[in-house]
C-alpha cells in the first residue's frame, strides 16, 4: 500500500462510481461485439437514450430535433429518431452523414430511420428557426471518438444553437458525450471552445472522466448512466472514480462518551505572515469546526493573540510553535521570506502529518533542496497531502496553466510522481491522486470561486488527518465535504454569487455530521 494511502484508521470503503476512457469503452464494445448480433449495442443504446428522452418532454409529446453525425453516435440518434417516432412524436432529423460513412450497426439504424414518420431537415432550416421551436434536442452528431476542434458548419450550428437556448430553455440531451469535448480530460478542443452545451448527458456503457471534470461540469448537464446490459466481467479496471453522496460507508467513526480533547488530535496552522493573517485564521476555524481537539495558530507576522470570534484557538508565532506533536498545516498566508523557508523545513522535517498549501507550495517550486524534503516524507512513512491550484501545479511542473488544464488527471498524477504524496488539483471536478488511484469529484459549484476557500480546505484536511484517516482517506472525504457544503449553501439561496469562505465553514460541519449520523450517506 502507498505512504499516502495509509491510515490509522481502516481504509475508507469507496463505493465510487468508475471512469473510463475512451479507449477502455470502446475494447469493452469489442469485446461485447463478438457475442452479440449485428446491431444490437446500438439499439440498446437507442433504448435507453429513447426512454430517457420521453421523461424529458412534457407529458412524453412535442417536437423533437435529432442531429445525427455520421459516425456511430450519428447511428444512435438515428436508432433514437426511429423509436421515437414509432411513440408518435413529431420528430425532425437533420442528417449530416451518408451511408458510407456508417458502420453496419448505423446503416440499420439508418434504413430504419428511412422507414420511419419523419421529417428529415437542412442546417439551414434549423438556423432559420429559434430553438425554442422544438421541446427538446437530441445530440447525436460526434462521440468520444473526437479528439479534433469543431470547425466549419458544425461550428455554426453549434454556435446557433448554443446562443440561441437562454437558460436551457429546450433541453438538450448529448448521447454518450456533448459534441466538441474531449472524453478523456473534458476540455474542448481548439481557440474557438465549440461544444454544445448539455443539460443531460446519457453515457454509454460506462462513466466517463470527461464528463466531470474542467469544462465537462458545464456542459454535460446532468449525467445519466445506462451499461446497455453488458456483463461487469468484460470491464477492465477503472481509469478513476467519481466521489458521491455515497462514496463514503462509514468514513468517521462514532464517537465515543469516553473520549477527550486529546482524543481527536491537534491542528496547528502555520502561516499569516504580515497583512494575510485572515489566511490562517479562515484555516484554523475550518479545523475546529471539523472536529480538531485542539487547533492551535503559528504566525509569521504580527498577530492578535486571541481570535475573539473563536478564542478556543490558540495564536502564538510560529517560531514558538510545536510541529511534533501536531498535524501541521503550512501555507496560508506564509509569504516567501527566509523565515517562511525556514518554518516550512521545519514542518517537512518535523511533522508527521502535513498538509501543504498556497505560499508553501510556491516555495517548494523555487527551491530543490525543499522538493527534496518532501519526497524524503514518503521514504519516512509520513503522512502528506498537498493542495494546489491550476497555477500552482504549473508552478511545480514547470509549465503553463493551459498546459495543466488540458489534462488534470495527467498533471495530477505527476505531482504523484515528484513528491510521492497525496495531490488534490482543485478547480471544477477536483481531482485527488496517490499512488494507486485517481478520483474525481462531484461536489461542489461556482460559488466556491472566492478568497479563502482554499484556505478551509486546508483545514478541513488538517482535522481529518488529526482524527486519525490517512492521507488520501482525508483529502477524498475533505475535499467532497468542502464542495457539499458549498452545495447546502445554494440550497439556502446563501450563492453562488458572494458566499464568503466564513460563511462556508459552518456547512461543511453540517455535512460531515449528517454522514458520520447517516453512516456513510448525505
Amino acid at each position: 500500500m502507498s505512504v499516502s494511502s495509509k491510515a490509522h484508521l481502516p481504509a475508507p470503503q469507496i463505493a465510487s462510481q468508475g471512469l473510463y476512457q475512451a479507449q477502455q469503452i470502446q475494447a469493452i464494445e469489442a469485446t461485447a461485439k463478438k457475442t452479440l448480433p449485428v446491431g444490437a449495442l446500438m439499439r440498446a443504446a437507442g433504448i435507453a437514450a429513447a426512454k430517457l428522452a420521453l421523461s424529458l418532454l412534457p407529458k412524453a409529446r412535442g417536437k423533437v430535433l435529432i442531429l445525427a453525425g455520421p459516425g456511430d453516435n450519428g447511428g444512435d440518434a438515428l436508432e433514437v429518431a426511429h423509436l421515437l417516432a414509432e411513440e408518435g412524436l413529431e420528430i425532425h432529423v437533420l442528417l449530416l452523414g451518408t451511408e458510407q460513412h456508417y458502420s453496419r450497426d448505423a446503416r440499420q439504424s439508418l434504413h430504419r430511420a428511412q422507414h420511419s414518420q419523419l421529417r428529415w431537415i437542412s442546417q439551414a432550416e434549423v438556423e432559420s428557426l429559434s430553438i425554442k421551436h422544438w421541446d427538446l434536442v437530441i445530440d447525436g452528431l460526434f462521440g468520444i471518438g473526437l479528439k479534433r476542434p469543431l470547425e466549419g458548419a458544425i461550428a455554426s450550428l453549434i454556435t446557433h444553437i448554443n446562443n440561441n437556448n437562454p437558460n436551457h430553455q429546450t433541453p438538450i440531451l448529448a448521447l454518450d458525450i456533448p459534441s466538441g469535448l474531449n472524453v478523456d480530460t473534458g476540455t474542448i478542443p481548439g481557440d474557438q471552445h465549440k461544444a454544445l452545451q448539455a443539460t443531460h448527458t446519457i453515457s454509454f456503457i460506462a462513466n466517463k472522466v470527461g464528463l466531470h471534470t474542467a469544462q465537462g461540469k458545464d456542459y454535460a448537464g446532468q449525467v445519466h448512466i445506462d451499461g446497455l446490459g453488458l456483463a461487469p466481467t468484460i470491464y477492465p479496471p477503472a481509469y478513476a472514480h467519481l466521489l458521491t453522496e455515497k462514496t463514503f460507508i462509514n468514513s468517521m467513526p462514532k464517537r465515543q462518551h469516553d473520549s477527550h480533547k486529546g482524543t481527536y488530535g491537534t491542528v496547528l496552522v502555520v502561516g499569516g505572515n504580515n497583512g494575510m493573517t485572515g489566511a490562517p485564521l479562515l484555516a484554523g476555524r475550518a479545523a475546529l469546526y471539523c472536529g480538531a481537539g485542539r487547533v492551535h495558530l503559528g504566525f509569521l507576522g504580527n498577530f492578535n493573540p486571541v481570535d475573539h470570534l473563536h478564542p478556543e484557538l490558540m495564536c502564538r508565532s510560529a517560531e514558538d510553535s510545536d510541529y511534533i506533536s501536531a498535524i501541521v498545516a503550512i501555507g496560508p498566508g506564509l509569504g516567501s521570506t527566509d523565515n517562511a523557508k525556514l518554518q516550512l523545513q521545519r514542518a517537512l522535517q518535523e511533522s508527521t502529518a502535513l498538509v501543504i498549501d498556497a505560499d508553501a507550495l510556491n516555495l517548494i517550486a523555487s527551491h530543490e533542496y525543499l522538493q527534496e524534503l518532501v519526497k524524503r516524507r514518503s521514504q519516512q512513512d509520513l503522512r502528506t497531502i498537498i493542495t494546489p491550484h491550476p497555477l500552482e501545479v504549473a508552478r511545480l511542473l514547470k509549465t503553463t496553466v493551459p498546459q495543466i488544464q488540458a489534462d488534470r488527471c495527467t498533471a495530477a498524477k505527476k505531482l504523484v510522481d515528484i513528491f510521492q504524496a497525496c495531490v488534490i488539483l482543485k478547480g471544477a471536478g477536483s481531482i485527488i491522486a496517490d499512488a494507486d488511484y485517481l478520483w474525481i469529484n462531484s461536489s461542489g459549484n461556482p460559488a466556491l470561486a472566492t478568497a479563502g476557500t482554499g484556505d478551509v480546505l486546508t483545514g478541513v484536511c488538517a482535522a481529518l488527518l488529526a482524527q486519525g484517516l490517512g492521507a488520501t482517506h482525508a483529502a477524498c472525504l475533505a475535499v467532497y465535504l468542502h464542495g457539499k457544503g458549498a452545495d447546502d449553501c445554494i440550497l439556502e439561496e446563501i450563492g453562488p454569487i458572494g458566499l464568503t469562505a466564513n460563511e462556508l465553514i459552518p456547512a461543511i460541519r453540517s455535512a460531515l455530521n449528517k454522514l458520520t449520523k447517516s453512516g456513510g450517506t448525505l
